[in-house]
């Protein structure tokens, strides 16, 4: 059981879970009514079912690598087989893209089921090819990871009428103009929060991607020049941070010094190590620092009020 746990990264699916439930209850719910709990119950799940085995396929076309890069935390062909691997895998799946278009029947929007088959479909070919090839897997991820924000953004909001399709119900999001910006503002940080942790981790695994062909960043044009690369877009999301901070968030006193403490100071400690950094261990430290801010920067959702 522990090692299906872990195969499954339950720990990232508690943070998965986290956002979905701060997202929902401390973001949207502060600005606006939403829809019923059971709803939103039934999106949690389908969206933790399919990471979950998005988690699965990965590590079954990654056991190669990790026997390079992280001996330790293979479990595909160790404790569980393969082919449990793979049966798991078409479980929760199935059970995931089963919820999600439950959850958009309910909504009233079949149209909806187009995300779960979307992320299906992503985190499969991610696993077998995109995150061979530079940068493309690397946005896919980050893609995947702002889109859970904003499948609560979308499926929180009511409809416009049973008919609606999905720009109709885009446009109108756009007019609670308050929630809209506070959700785009998260799934930016998601997105590039994500890509450089993505990033990070291929320079951390180069040699066992090296040895397998693979076409990643940090193979391609070298990992200085990877590393300049990270440096340039986490400055840019540090100074992003800083507008917000300037502009927006001295009317939230509380959010104010909350950001600086727990994500500016953090991160400018993350640019220092990040400029230095040098061995796999280094670029570690430094993708789990990344992981601590992400944390951080989703907990604030709590001290945003109407």
């Amino acid at each position: 059981m522990l090692s299906f746990l872990k195969l499954i990264r339950y720990k990232n699916l508690l943070m998965v879970l986290l956002t979905l439930i701060l997202t929902k209850y401390a973001l949207i719910n502060s600005f606006t009514a939403t829809v019923s709990d059971l709803q939103f119950i039934l999106l949690a799940i389908a969206i933790l079912f399919i990471t979950a085995g998005g988690y699965i396929i990965n590590d079954i076309f990654d056991v190669i690598p990790d026997k390079i890069n992280k001996p330790t935390k293979v479990f595909i062909g160790n404790t569980i087989s393969k082919k449990n691997g793979f049966l798991a895998y078409f479980i929760l799946t199935t059970l995931g893209l089963t919820f999600g278009v439950y959850a958009s029947y309910i909504k009233e929007n079949s149209t909806y089921s187009i995300f779960f088959l979307t992320t299906i479909v992503l985190l499969y070919w991610y696993s077998k090819y995109l995150k061979k090839i530079a940068l493309i897997g690397n946005v896919v991820i980050s893609f995947l990871t702002a889109l859970t924000i904003f499948m609560v953004f979308v499926f929180e909001t009511k409809n416009i009428n049973s008919s609606s399709n999905i720009l109709e119900v885009i446009v109108h999001l756009f007019t609670s103009i308050s929630v809209t910006i506070s959700i785009f503002i998260y799934i930016i940080f998601a997105f590039f929060m994500t890509l450089i942790r993505e990033i990070i981790k291929d320079i951390e695994d180069i040699n066992g991607d090296y040895r397998l062909k693979m076409k990643t960043l940090p193979i391609i044009i070298g990992i200085n020049r990877t590393k300049k690369i990270v440096l340039f877009l986490s400055s840019l999301v540090f100074l992003f941070i800083l507008m917000l901070l300037k502009e927006e968030l001295t009317r939230l006193p509380l959010l104010f010094w909350y950001t600086i403490l727990f994500i500016i100071f953090p991160f400018a400690w993350f640019l220092y190590k990040l400029f230095n950094s040098k061995t796999s261990k280094d670029f570690h430290l430094l993708s789990t620092l990344i992981k601590g801010i992400m944390f951080f920067g989703i907990v604030s959702m709590l001290l945003i009020k109407r």
